[in-house]
């Protein structure tokens, strides 16, 4: 068993290392458009399904809540926690515009739009990003080994793995750089 737990390590760390040294330029441009889309008094809108769901509510929470330092809240609004519209949607029209219809009612011209899905075919957030594009909101996609989101969003974090474990680990660990330099941008005072 410790061979097989080093091995998920190594593998882990490999995969986050290949991605976020191939993007570190994307995420730098992802850190200044989320910065100036809360500076100018816009909000981010994230969403994506199982376990891209619950990074999205993790995404949002740092950003309202704080990641690192004590800070005002960032607008952030995770689209996968109100139960009553996914299913009310999901339900009365289809599952497949669960985010979209919510982008509609919530998102506004220079808002980001920011959907996860390790396989990058996930309808749902297909559809919410060209509904997205469409209402010229600013879009961001986070996926695998890219699917039909890369082909959509403006800005894409790719993560060159088959594994859906390591594709999860690496989009929280990109977010995580992201909350720190939106952080580091708009309140720099806090890092002298």
């Amino acid at each position: 068993m410790e061979s097989i737990i080093l091995e998920s390590l190594r593998e882990s760390i490999t995969v986050k290392e290949k991605t976020i040294r191939a993007g570190t330029d994307l995420i730098i441009r992802g850190a200044r458009m989320l910065a100036e889309c809360m500076a100018s008094g816009h909000k981010v809108l994230i969403f994506g399904n199982g376990g891209s769901a619950a990074d999205a509510q993790h995404i949002a929470a740092e950003f309202v809540n704080r990641f690192k330092i004590e800070r005002s809240p960032l607008a952030a609004i995770a689209l996968t926690t109100d139960t009553s519209i996914l299913t009310s949607i999901g339900n009365d029209y289809d599952f497949d515009l669960v985010f979209s219809k919510q982008i509609r009612a919530l998102g506004k011209k220079h808002d980001i739009a920011w959907g996860i899905s390790t396989s990058g075919n996930s309808k749902n957030v297909v559809e919410a990003i060209e509904t997205a594009k469409r209402l010229e909101l600013i879009t961001i996609g986070m996926t695998g080994t890219g699917g039909r989101l890369a082909d959509c969003a403006e800005l894409v974090y790719t993560v060159p793995s088959e594994i859906t474990a390591h594709i999860q680990e690496t989009h929280i660990t990109i977010a995580h750089m992201l909350c720190d330099l939106v952080d580091r941008i708009l309140f720099p005072n806090e890092y002298k």
